[in-house]
């Protein structure tokens, strides 16, 4: 099977992954129709899972490329990606002190960031 589809054009080949991650996709968010009460321990087990594959994503997409591309340069080749990552933080933490939203179970007259007027609708749900 493997040897087949290294044979597709890589059109062909992109258009399958693009399907099965989809697919995939769709499968468990299914989930959500189809448990109504998620325990505290799945959840919890379920972000973290999500937030270890997004920092390995972070790293063999973005991380790893730009201390590759670094390397032959008058400075070390791990302080671009390390400024680029501490200033993306940055940028991040300013952001959630700006930007008005909410944490979850509060009220809205605990909202933080700039003071105002949204429903809580609107507001961001902060999930930590």
């Amino acid at each position: 099977m493997i040897e087949f589809l290294r044979n597709l054009n890589p059109v062909i080949q992109a258009l399958i992954a693009t399907g099965f991650t989809w697919g995939m996709t769709a499968l468990g968010a299914a989930a959500v129709f189809t448990v109504r009460d998620f325990s505290r321990r799945a959840l919890d087990a379920m972000l973290g899972f999500a937030a270890g594959v997004m920092i390995a994503a972070s790293y063999w997409s973005l991380l790893a490329p730009a201390i590759a591309m670094s390397q032959g340069k008058d400075i070390p080749a791990w302080v671009p990606a390390v400024v680029g990552f501490l200033l993306g933080g940055i940028f991040l933490r300013g952001i959630d002190k700006i930007l008005p939203h909410l944490h979850l179970g509060f009220p809205t007259n605990e909202a933080e960031g700039i003071k105002t007027g949204w429903q809580r609708s609107t507001l961001f749900a902060d999930y930590h």
